[in-house]
């Protein structure tokens, strides 16, 4: 009981956190062309070209993953 109410808590702030976040990332121009395949063998060392905010980003989602799922096993 505890846990969940803790996991929970913890839910709400990632989320909030998450939606401050994208909110402040710029706009591209390139649309969902690069998010869907338009990669090459030259994006394999990405991870080091992603902005701050951008690993924030993908930090932050994996996290709300997470508890969500836990929060769906756990009742």
């Amino acid at each position: 009981m505890v846990m969940r109410t803790l996991v929970s808590l913890i839910h709400v702030v990632v989320s909030v956190i998450l939606m401050v976040v994208v909110l402040l990332q710029h706009r591209k121009q390139g649309g969902f062309g690069g998010a869907f395949g338009g990669g090459t063998q030259a994006d394999v060392g990405q991870w080091q070209r992603f902005t701050g905010l951008t690993k924030i980003t993908v930090v932050l989602a994996a996290l709300f993953m997470v508890t969500s799922m836990f929060l769906a096993l756990v009742r």
